[in-house]
Protein backbone atom coordinates (compact mmCIF):
# COMPACT_ATOMS: atom_id res chain seq x y z
CA UNK A 1 0.00 0.00 0.00
CA UNK A 2 1.01 3.66 -0.41
CA UNK A 3 1.45 5.18 3.03
CA UNK A 4 0.19 8.70 3.64
CA UNK A 5 2.14 11.04 5.91
CA UNK A 6 0.72 14.18 7.51
CA UNK A 7 3.32 16.91 8.11
CA UNK A 8 2.42 19.41 10.83
CA UNK A 9 5.25 21.93 10.48
CA UNK A 10 4.80 25.71 10.23
CA UNK A 11 8.20 26.35 8.62
CA UNK A 12 7.15 25.99 5.00
CA UNK A 13 10.64 25.31 3.64
CA UNK A 14 11.12 22.38 6.04
CA UNK A 15 7.61 21.01 5.46
CA UNK A 16 7.95 21.15 1.67
CA UNK A 17 11.43 19.58 1.66
CA UNK A 18 10.16 16.65 3.77
CA UNK A 19 7.12 16.29 1.49
CA UNK A 20 9.25 16.35 -1.68
CA UNK A 21 11.78 13.84 -0.30
CA UNK A 22 9.16 11.37 0.94
CA UNK A 23 7.14 11.61 -2.29
CA UNK A 24 10.31 10.76 -4.23
CA UNK A 25 10.36 7.49 -2.26
CA UNK A 26 6.78 6.63 -3.14
CA UNK A 27 4.95 8.03 -0.12
CA UNK A 28 1.97 10.36 -0.18
CA UNK A 29 2.56 13.47 1.95
CA UNK A 30 0.14 16.18 3.08
CA UNK A 31 1.31 19.45 4.64
CA UNK A 32 -1.04 21.10 7.14
CA UNK A 33 -1.60 24.78 6.41
CA UNK A 34 -4.43 25.59 8.84
CA UNK A 35 -2.94 25.08 12.29
CA UNK A 36 -6.27 25.60 14.05
CA UNK A 37 -7.79 22.55 12.35
CA UNK A 38 -5.08 19.91 12.80
CA UNK A 39 -7.42 17.28 14.26
CA UNK A 40 -10.08 17.84 11.59
CA UNK A 41 -7.43 17.51 8.86
CA UNK A 42 -6.13 14.34 10.53
CA UNK A 43 -9.64 12.84 10.48
CA UNK A 44 -10.31 13.82 6.85
CA UNK A 45 -6.89 12.74 5.54
CA UNK A 46 -6.54 9.56 7.66
CA UNK A 47 -2.72 9.39 7.42
CA UNK A 48 -0.72 6.35 8.47
CA UNK A 49 1.89 8.53 10.26
CA UNK A 50 2.09 12.09 11.61
CA UNK A 51 5.22 14.29 11.71
CA UNK A 52 4.57 16.90 14.37
CA UNK A 53 6.52 20.01 15.30
CA UNK A 54 6.30 21.17 18.93
CA UNK A 55 6.24 24.95 18.36
CA UNK A 56 3.17 25.75 16.26
CA UNK A 57 0.73 28.66 15.91
CA UNK A 58 -2.36 28.57 18.19
CA UNK A 59 -1.69 25.24 19.96
CA UNK A 60 1.59 23.38 20.38
CA UNK A 61 2.41 19.90 19.15
CA UNK A 62 1.79 18.35 22.57
CA UNK A 63 -1.82 19.53 22.45
CA UNK A 64 -2.39 18.04 19.00
CA UNK A 65 -0.68 14.76 19.90
CA UNK A 66 -2.97 14.49 22.94
CA UNK A 67 -6.03 15.17 20.74
CA UNK A 68 -4.94 12.57 18.17
CA UNK A 69 -4.27 10.02 20.93
CA UNK A 70 -7.86 10.35 22.16
CA UNK A 71 -9.08 8.79 18.91
CA UNK A 72 -6.15 6.99 17.27
CA UNK A 73 -2.95 5.03 17.86
CA UNK A 74 -1.44 6.21 14.55
CA UNK A 75 2.35 6.63 14.93
CA UNK A 76 3.54 10.17 15.72
CA UNK A 77 7.11 11.42 15.28
CA UNK A 78 7.93 14.76 16.90
CA UNK A 79 10.35 16.97 14.96
CA UNK A 80 11.72 19.93 16.89
CA UNK A 81 14.74 22.10 17.58
CA UNK A 82 13.70 22.02 21.25
CA UNK A 83 15.58 18.77 21.77
CA UNK A 84 16.47 19.05 25.45
CA UNK A 85 15.67 16.09 27.70
CA UNK A 86 12.55 17.72 29.14
CA UNK A 87 10.95 18.11 25.69
CA UNK A 88 11.91 14.60 24.63
CA UNK A 89 10.40 13.12 27.81
CA UNK A 90 7.28 15.29 27.39
CA UNK A 91 6.90 14.16 23.76
CA UNK A 92 7.04 10.49 24.75
CA UNK A 93 4.66 11.03 27.70
CA UNK A 94 2.13 12.74 25.43
CA UNK A 95 2.03 9.69 23.17
CA UNK A 96 4.81 10.34 20.66
CA UNK A 97 6.56 7.29 19.19
CA UNK A 98 9.86 8.96 18.29
CA UNK A 99 11.67 12.30 18.45
CA UNK A 100 13.91 13.74 15.73
CA UNK A 101 15.94 16.85 16.57
CA UNK A 102 16.30 19.71 14.07
CA UNK A 103 18.37 20.12 12.02
CA UNK A 104 18.15 16.58 10.68
CA UNK A 105 19.23 14.74 7.55
CA UNK A 106 16.25 13.76 5.40
CA UNK A 107 17.58 10.22 4.91
CA UNK A 108 17.75 9.74 8.70
CA UNK A 109 14.16 10.95 9.07
CA UNK A 110 13.12 8.66 6.21
CA UNK A 111 14.77 5.64 7.89
CA UNK A 112 12.91 6.36 11.14
CA UNK A 113 9.62 6.76 9.26
CA UNK A 114 10.11 3.50 7.38
CA UNK A 115 11.00 1.58 10.55
CA UNK A 116 8.00 2.93 12.45
CA UNK A 117 5.59 2.22 9.59
CA UNK A 118 6.92 -1.31 9.26
CA UNK A 119 6.58 -2.00 12.99
CA UNK A 120 3.09 -0.51 13.12
CA UNK A 121 1.44 -1.88 9.99
CA UNK A 122 3.01 -5.30 9.75
CA UNK A 123 0.75 -6.15 12.68
CA UNK A 124 -2.24 -3.86 12.20
CA UNK A 125 -4.91 -3.22 9.60
CA UNK A 126 -5.98 0.08 8.12
CA UNK A 127 -7.33 2.80 10.39
CA UNK A 128 -10.71 4.11 9.35
CA UNK A 129 -12.37 7.01 11.17
CA UNK A 130 -15.67 8.68 10.35
CA UNK A 131 -16.40 12.13 11.81
CA UNK A 132 -19.56 14.19 12.25
CA UNK A 133 -19.73 17.48 14.17
CA UNK A 134 -16.98 16.47 16.58
CA UNK A 135 -18.13 12.87 17.04
CA UNK A 136 -15.58 10.33 15.84
CA UNK A 137 -16.45 6.74 14.95
CA UNK A 138 -13.60 4.22 14.75
CA UNK A 139 -15.11 1.61 12.43
CA UNK A 140 -12.33 -0.88 13.14
CA UNK A 141 -12.86 -0.95 16.90
CA UNK A 142 -16.54 -0.01 16.94
CA UNK A 143 -15.90 2.86 19.35
CA UNK A 144 -17.58 6.28 19.28
CA UNK A 145 -15.73 9.21 20.90
CA UNK A 146 -17.19 12.63 21.66
CA UNK A 147 -15.55 15.28 23.85
CA UNK A 148 -13.47 12.68 25.66
CA UNK A 149 -16.37 10.25 26.29
CA UNK A 150 -16.31 6.84 24.64
CA UNK A 151 -18.88 4.13 24.03
CA UNK A 152 -18.57 0.73 22.40
CA UNK A 153 -21.11 -0.38 19.80
CA UNK A 154 -22.46 -3.82 18.93
CA UNK A 155 -22.01 -5.24 15.44
CA UNK A 156 -25.51 -4.16 14.36
CA UNK A 157 -25.13 -0.68 15.85
CA UNK A 158 -21.81 -0.32 14.03
CA UNK A 159 -23.43 -1.29 10.73
CA UNK A 160 -26.27 1.20 11.18
CA UNK A 161 -24.03 4.11 12.19
CA UNK A 162 -21.48 3.45 9.47
CA UNK A 163 -24.17 3.31 6.75
CA UNK A 164 -25.80 6.53 7.96
CA UNK A 165 -22.48 8.40 8.22
CA UNK A 166 -21.34 7.21 4.79
CA UNK A 167 -24.64 8.53 3.38
CA UNK A 168 -24.55 11.73 5.45
CA UNK A 169 -27.27 14.18 4.43
CA UNK A 170 -29.24 11.52 2.56
CA UNK A 171 -32.22 9.52 3.81
CA UNK A 172 -31.33 5.85 4.19
CA UNK A 173 -34.43 3.69 3.95
CA UNK A 174 -35.19 1.02 6.54
CA UNK A 175 -35.01 -1.58 3.76
CA UNK A 176 -31.52 -0.37 2.79
CA UNK A 177 -30.31 -0.58 6.39
CA UNK A 178 -31.67 -4.10 6.77
CA UNK A 179 -30.09 -5.08 3.46
CA UNK A 180 -26.70 -3.76 4.69
CA UNK A 181 -26.97 -5.69 7.93
CA UNK A 182 -27.98 -8.86 6.11
CA UNK A 183 -24.81 -8.51 4.01
CA UNK A 184 -22.79 -8.78 7.23
CA UNK A 185 -24.70 -11.91 8.35
CA UNK A 186 -26.91 -10.01 10.79
CA UNK A 187 -30.33 -11.43 10.00
CA UNK A 188 -32.64 -8.76 11.36
CA UNK A 189 -36.27 -7.89 10.74
CA UNK A 190 -38.14 -4.58 10.91
CA UNK A 191 -38.76 -4.73 14.67
CA UNK A 192 -35.14 -5.63 15.43
CA UNK A 193 -33.97 -2.65 13.35
CA UNK A 194 -36.16 -0.30 15.42
CA UNK A 195 -34.70 -1.72 18.65
CA UNK A 196 -31.11 -1.40 17.37
CA UNK A 197 -31.61 2.22 16.26
CA UNK A 198 -33.10 3.04 19.68
CA UNK A 199 -30.11 1.44 21.45
CA UNK A 200 -27.67 3.26 19.18
CA UNK A 201 -29.34 6.61 19.93
CA UNK A 202 -29.17 5.89 23.66
CA UNK A 203 -25.45 5.07 23.47
CA UNK A 204 -24.73 8.22 21.46
CA UNK A 205 -26.61 10.27 24.08
CA UNK A 206 -24.39 8.74 26.78
CA UNK A 207 -21.42 10.47 25.12
CA UNK A 208 -23.32 13.76 24.75
CA UNK A 209 -24.34 13.32 21.08
CA UNK A 210 -28.06 14.13 20.88
CA UNK A 211 -30.55 14.13 18.00
CA UNK A 212 -27.93 13.11 15.45
CA UNK A 213 -30.02 10.35 13.88
CA UNK A 214 -33.32 11.77 12.68
CA UNK A 215 -36.35 9.66 11.72
CA UNK A 216 -38.13 10.27 8.42
CA UNK A 217 -41.49 8.71 9.23
CA UNK A 218 -42.44 5.85 6.99
CA UNK A 219 -39.14 6.07 5.07
CA UNK A 220 -36.01 5.67 7.18
CA UNK A 221 -33.28 7.67 8.92
CA UNK A 222 -30.88 10.51 8.14
CA UNK A 223 -27.78 12.09 9.68
CA UNK A 224 -27.42 15.75 8.67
Amino acid sequence: MMYKLMIVEDETVIAQSIKKHMESWGYEAVCVENFQEVLQIFISQQPQLVLLDISLPFYNGYHWCDEIRKISKVPVIFISSASDNMNIVMAVNMGGDDFVAKPFALDVLQAKIQALLRRTYDFAGDIHLLEHKGMIFDTGKGIVTYEGCQVELTKNEMGILRTLLEQKGKIVTRDKLMEKLWESDSFIDDNTLTVNVARLRKKLEETGVRDMIKTRKGIGYVVD
